[in-house]
């Protein structure tokens, strides 16, 4: 008891210390961050062309002699040199990547590629987006559609690649795509539009709480978790979600008039190969069998603009990062949840 009592001690000043040290980098940080001008950010720009010529090397050098490897690269040497004679210019690809969450935080970053991109591409260039959402919030997926719209209006072919979902807000912004291109097992659909919310008024009348809700507007509030609901209340929710049903058909429907919008806007999700049998997709590939096969034809280009964060947010994210990663550890062990 001894030894844990020693043991307790020594790890709470340990946790002291490192929570001080934290707290005055932090508080130096701010100083030094005073007073500066404060950039958004920056633009990255990575070839994927010497990535993949990069791989393919390293592959070569582990697999072939010393003097096969001499010959191959004494070979590549001359074809290098005739294209640079034929002086052929390339079209270019630019590749952008969205990893949607709940209100497609990422569409901030995008909106600054697409504008980059938009300063130099042409009709010759093509633009791909590897998305990956499972939807979210109607107004930010709007606004994340809106921007793709961007590339569609300045006439650049839009190819849209899904490895793994995009359903709802996501599919939502892969149907702006000239073509959707989607890996077989990939989770497609979902034109839907869902709302939830407890109700613990009848919890509070048992307890004798009493709750107010004042309104100036009819249907200022429909539906809300602590007072009672009306039925009336319901019914205009309801109609609010279908209007917006409407308008979520009617924006697929403009972008891929081969559908048979009413057939897959109920809410339904497709895997890949029944996608494209439902002409939501138009081709089963990955995306690293696409952009693979444009490097050898074309200049591929991965955008990524980085947001600037302070250290303060650099730590704030760090530590909620460790949180929900140990809570969603702990739930799984507890649901032992299993997903194909």
């Amino acid at each position: 008891m001894e030894f844990l009592a020693d043991y307790a001690s020594f790890l709470a000043k340990t946790v002291t210390l490192v929570v001080a040290i934290i707290v005055v980098l932090v508080f130096i940080a701010a100083l030094r961050g005073k007073g500066r001008r404060r950039t958004a950010g920056q633009m990255q720009v990575t070839k994927l062309n010497d990535f993949y010529k990069g791989l393919r090397e390293r592959l070569e050098q582990s697999l072939l002699g010393k003097d096969a490897l001499k010959a191959l690269r004494k070979q590549q040497g001359k074809a290098q040199k005739l294209e640079k004679k034929a002086a052929e210019v390339k079209p270019r690809v630019y590749v952008l990547d969205f990893d949607g969450d709940i209100k497609a935080s990422a569409t901030e970053s995008m909106r600054h590629e697409i504008t980059a991109l938009l300063s130099v591409a042409t009709d010759k260039d093509e633009v791909v987006l590897r998305l990956e959402s499972g939807g979210g919030m109607v107004h930010s997926y709007g606004l994340a559609s809106s921007q793709l719209a961007r590339i569609r209006q300045a006439g650049i072919p839009l190819t849209i690649c899904i490895d793994k979902v995009a359903a709802s807000g996501g599919y939502m912004m892969a149907c702006i795509g000239d073509r959707i291109i989607s890996a077989p097992f990939a989770i497609l659909g979902s034109i839907g539009v869902v709302a939830q919310l407890p109700n613990v008024n009848r919890l509070l009348k048992k307890h004798d709480i009493d709750f107010e809700v004042l309104t100036a507007g009819e249907y200022k509030r429909t539906l809300t978790v602590f007072g009672e609901n009306t039925e009336k209340g319901r019914e205009k929710f309801q109609q609010d979600l279908d209007i917006t049903h409407d308008l979520f058909k009617n924006f697929v429907a403009r972008y891929r008039p081969q559908l048979s919008i009413d057939e897959v806007a109920t809410g339904e999700v497709w895997l890949g190969m029944a996608a494209l049998d439902k002409q939501l997709v138009d081709e089963l590939k990955t995306s690293d069998e696409y952009l693979s096969e444009k490097a050898k034809s074309a200049d591929v280009f991965h955008l990524h603009f980085a947001q600037r964060k302070s250290l303060q947010e650099r730590v704030g994210l760090a530590a909620s990062g460790s949180v929900d990663h140990l809570l969603t550890r702990w739930w799984s062990r507890l649901t032992q949840q299993r997903f194909l």
